[in-house]
């Protein structure tokens, strides 16, 4: 009897991902991927009935690293902490029709033993394109979709999890 053994696999190099250490190298890859973390956060929220009623996220914006002035106390100065401002382009629906919202987020991040964490967050909001209404003043969105879309990001990052 003879027996067609098939040729062993390829070898594979493995790739190893690691999260990147320097700010400006893992917003590119952070941004790539928020809108699809963002609208899975934003699903989760919601009862199957509301699901009609649900605002996506489209796009997520290029960053910007200029720092503005944070007030803190002496204890709570971390010289490691990095400020990114970007911003999303989301749906509403509203009735019958959708209306478009531009997002301004600053994300306030430090690197810890256990990877990039969120400090702080504020989230202010405008029409798109730009309409009569202004924008809102800054709200503080520490617990809100982008911002927890952005923790698990960052978690999957740190786990190797997200392609470079």
């Amino acid at each position: 009897m003879l027996e067609f053994l098939s040729p062993p696999p390829p070898l594979i190099a493995a790739r190893v991902r690691t999260c990147p250490i320097d700010v400006e190298q893992l917003t590119p890859l952070l941004l790539r991927d928020l809108p699809s973390y963002a609208n899975r956060v934003l699903v989760r929220r919601r009862s199957v009935d509301q699901l009609r009623t649900l605002p996506s996220i489209l796009l997520a914006g290029k960053a910007e690293y200029a720092p503005l002035p944070v007030v803190a106390s002496r204890s709570e100065r971390d010289p490691n902490l990095r400020q990114v401002f970007f911003t999303t382009l989301e749906r509403q629906p509203v009735g019958d029709t959708w209306r478009k919202l531009q997002q301004y987020h600053w994300l306030l991040i430090v690197p810890t033993s256990t990877g990039w964490q969120i400090a702080l967050s504020y989230t202010r909001t405008g029409a798109y394109p730009q309409a009569d209404w202004p924008i809102t003043p800054p709200r503080e969105s520490s617990q809100g979709p982008i911002a927890q879309a952005v923790t698990l990001w960052f978690r999957d990052c740190h786990a190797g999890s997200v392609r470079s």
